[in-house]
């Protein structure tokens, strides 16, 4: 579910429908950027300064990945929702679930607009990228029947919320290896992605000598080696080279250029940073020893996202009320949460996943079980903070 495709917006509009049809949001939009918007007024609804808790996640997808990713941070407060209704409750305070429409950044270079507009950061200029096909994200918009203008006015202003909560499956084997189902969120790693390209010399593979080539993939090679290296130097560093392509290849021609993607993610921005600065000098490096040229753009950066105390507390009590022991953990992948950390308070819950915890794969996985501790957890956390707020 690639962002604006048929199946995103199909997508989005099954969402509203559950929101307004199944769970009894007071009202539900879909915005400007896409973002499913459902809100579910606090039993002060008239007063001028009631607040909201803020909370969701991304409902598009990588590209034959798997169905939690995402998804399951705007379930379980649909489910909260719904109970509500169903009770004819209502909080001291207002509750607004967002699906956000991009945050893997698989269409376009830029990520995480549906939470970037929300914090004032979508930038017009991403306007003009284009994906593989040559669409722009302009015309995507405009096919989708998005409102342009209207993208600087989803900007949230932080005094009218308490803060930003968000579910997640931990796309990853630590709370799987050690049997917990639930785990609190510490800090979200900082990350850096870039696109790069080393340009060489095409040649005949058959008459071109060994010590006359100018071969660009294997300079992207020995590059990718000394990322592994790097990284696998330093604790709570990871780096990694996931797209490599050789334009117009051929079996019997050097490659004369080779594109390639980097992502470099630590616990915070001094390690991450330290880590980009040896790469781009060992680009260099290689690229002088054998007289190639390279580009490197970087295309996102977001800095390391440390978990609010009070909300890190509030989930502790959220998860030691179901007897669950507390476990805490970084994460290690980017996610919504880490936009709305540059506007508000936050933290974040993370579910265990099956399979080793595998995710950006059809194999992701999760049980009923802990899925329903997880709304329970949720469901805690609203009424603990419903006796906090006056």
């Amino acid at each position: 579910v690639p962002y604006l495709t048929d199946a995103h917006r199909a997508c989005a509009q099954r969402l509203a429908h559950w929101m307004r049809s199944d769970c009894g949001f007071d009202e539900v939009e879909i915005d400007a950027v896409g973002n499913v918007v459902g809100v579910y007024h606090g039993s002060d609804r008239g007063a001028g300064n009631a607040k909201r808790l803020l909370t969701g996640s991304h409902y598009d997808t990588v590209r034959n990945g798997g169905k939690y990713d995402g998804r399951l941070g705007i379930f379980v407060p649909m489910a909260c929702v719904r109970e509500l209704h169903r009770a004819g409750r209502r909080l001291p305070f207002g509750l607004e679930v967002v699906g956000f429409a991009e945050e893997e950044g698989q269409r376009y270079k830029a990520v995480f607009l549906g939470s970037g507009a929300l914090t004032g950061h979508f930038d017009p200029a991403w306007l003009e990228q284009k994906d593989a096909d040559g669409i722009s994200m302009r015309q995507a918009m405009e096919h989708a029947g998005l409102c342009i203008a209207d993208i600087p006015k989803l900007q949230r202003d932080p005094a009218k919320y308490l803060g930003f909560v968000e579910v997640h499956i931990e796309q990853g084997p630590v709370l799987n290896e050690l049997d917990l189902p639930l785990g609190i969120v510490t800090s979200i790693n900082g990350n850096a992605r870039f696109l790069g390209e080393i340009v060489g010399m095409a040649s005949h593979a058959g008459t071109t000598p060994m010590d006359r080539r100018r071969d660009a993939a294997c300079a992207v090679a020995e590059l990718a080696l000394f990322v592994e290296t790097r990284a696998g130097a330093v604790p709570d560093l990871v780096a990694t080279m996931g797209m490599l392509e050789v334009p117009n290849g051929s079996i019997n021609v050097v490659p004369g250029r080779c594109k390639f993607s980097l992502d470099i993610r630590a616990t915070t921005n001094e390690v991450r940073d330290a880590c980009i600065a040896d790469v781009r000098a060992e680009l260099a490096r290689i690229c002088e020893q054998r007289s190639l040229h390279f580009k490197l753009e970087e295309t996102v950066r977001a800095a390391a996202a440390p978990s609010d105390p009070a909300w890190m507390r509030r989930w502790e009590c959220a998860v030691q009320a179901l007897g669950l022991p507390l476990f805490h953990m970084p994460s290690g992948a980017g996610h919504d949460a880490m936009k709305l950390h540059e506007r508000m308070p936050q933290a974040m819950l993370f579910q265990r996943g099956l399979n080793a915890g595998i995710s950006h794969n059809p194999l992701e996985s999760i049980t009923n079980h802990d899925t329903e501790l997880c709304v329970r957890a949720f469901q805690n956390l609203l009424d603990n903070l419903a006796t906090e707020t006056p």
